[in-house]
C-alpha cells in the first residue's frame, strides 16, 4: 500500500510532523499533541473545495449551514439527507488533501443508534466523506458509539446546536455559570462513546479551553475563544458575501460579493453598450 505521507520531515526537532498527503482523524489527534492549530470551512461546491484544499486547509465541513447558504432557507432545520449528499459528493470528489466530512441533517439520527448509522452510512458511500458531524454530546452517546464501533469517524457538535434553537430559546451562548459542567460532561460523554473530536460552539472561551485541555482527542472552536485545537466558519461569512448581520465571533477575511458585484456590474455595461462580445470572442 502506497503511503500517505512524504518521505521528508519539516520544521526540527523531535516534534516535526511530515507533511501528509491525506488528512485523516489521526493526523488531527497528532496536531493537537504537539500543539499545533489546525483549521476547517464549510465548503458546498467544486470549486470552493478546491480552493480551500489549495490554501492548505485541513478540513472542510460540508454542513447543514447549506440550508440558508445554499438552500435559501432562514435556519438549517428544513434541508434534507438527499439536499446534502450531492454537495457533500461534490467536496469530496474535488479536495485531494482535506478531511471532508458531512454533517447529518436534523431528523435523521435523533431517533435511534440505527437511524444514524443509515444515515451515516448513505454518507460515507454515495458522497465518500472520511467523517460525519451530528449535534449533540451525553444525548447523543448511543448514536456516537454506534457510528464509531461500525466503523464511521463522528465529530460532536456541543454547545449551541443549531438544530436545537427552539429548545435552546434561540442563538444563544452555552456553558455559562451553573450550565458550565453540562457542557463538559457532553464533550466527556462524546470521547468515551468514540468520538474523534468534539466541535464547541458559541461556548465561553475559559470553559472552551478548559475542556480542550481535558480532553484528549482535538476541540474545533466556534465562537469558542482561542483555546481550542481548531477554528471553524462558515466561508460565506469569512469571506464577505454575506453582508448581513453576522455573529461577533466572524472575522471578514475578503470582500466576495463586492468584487462579485463590480464585475456583474461591468459584463451588464459591456452588453448593453454592446462591447461584448467582442470580435476576439467570436468564431
Amino acid at each position: 500500500m502506497a503511503s500517505t505521507e512524504e518521505p521528508a520531515p519539516y520544521g526540527s526537532g523531535a516534534s516535526a510532523a511530515k507533511p501528509v498527503k491525506r488528512v485523516r482523524t489521526h493526523h488531527l489527534r497528532e496536531m493537537k499533541q504537539r500543539g499545533e492549530k489546525f483549521t476547517m470551512l464549510t465548503a458546498y461546491d467544486m470549486y470552493t473545495a478546491q480552493v480551500f484544499d489549495e490554501a492548505g486547509i485541513d478540513v472542510l465541513l460540508v454542513g447543514d449551514s447549506a440550508a440558508n447558504n445554499v438552500y435559501g432557507h432562514r435556519t438549517s432545520l428544513p434541508i434534507t439527507v438527499d439536499e446534502l449528499i450531492p454537495l457533500a459528493r461534490a467536496v469530496a470528489a474535488s479536495a485531494s488533501r482535506a478531511l471532508v466530512m458531512g454533517d447529518l441533517p436534523f431528523g435523521s439520527y435523533q431517533g435511534s443508534p440505527e437511524q444514524a448509522w443509515d444515515t451515516a452510512a448513505r454518507f460515507m458511500k454515495e458522497a465518500g466523506v472520511a467523517a460525519i458531524k451530528l449535534e449533540g454530546g451525553a444525548a447523543m452517546a448511543p448514536q456516537i458509539e454506534r457510528l464509531a464501533k461500525g466503523g464511521i469517524p463522528v465529530c460532536a457538535h456541543i454547545g449551541f446546536t443549531p438544530q436545537y434553537e427552539h429548545a435552546l430559546g434561540g442563538y444563544r451562548v452555552q456553558g455559562r455559570a451553573e450550565a458550565a459542567d453540562r457542557v463538559l460532561q457532553d464533550a466527556l460523554a462524546a470521547q468515551e462513546a468514540g468520538a474523534f473530536c468534539v466541535l464547541m460552539e458559541m461556548v465561553p472561551a475559559e470553559l472552551a479551553a478548559k475542556i480542550s485541555a481535558q480532553l484528549e482527542i482535538p476541540t474545533i472552536g466556534i465562537g469558542a475563544g482561542n483555546g481550542t485545537d481548531g477554528q471553524v466558519l462558515v466561508w460565506q461569512d469569512a469571506f464577505g458575501l454575506n453582508t448581513g448581520r453576522l455573529p461577533r465571533f466572524v472575522k471578514q477575511y475578503a470582500d466576495l460579493r463586492g468584487v462579485l458585484l463590480e464585475g456583474a456590474k461591468a459584463y451588464a455595461a459591456d452588453v448593453k453598450g454592446g462591447t461584448f462580445p467582442a470580435p476576439e470572442h467570436g468564431f
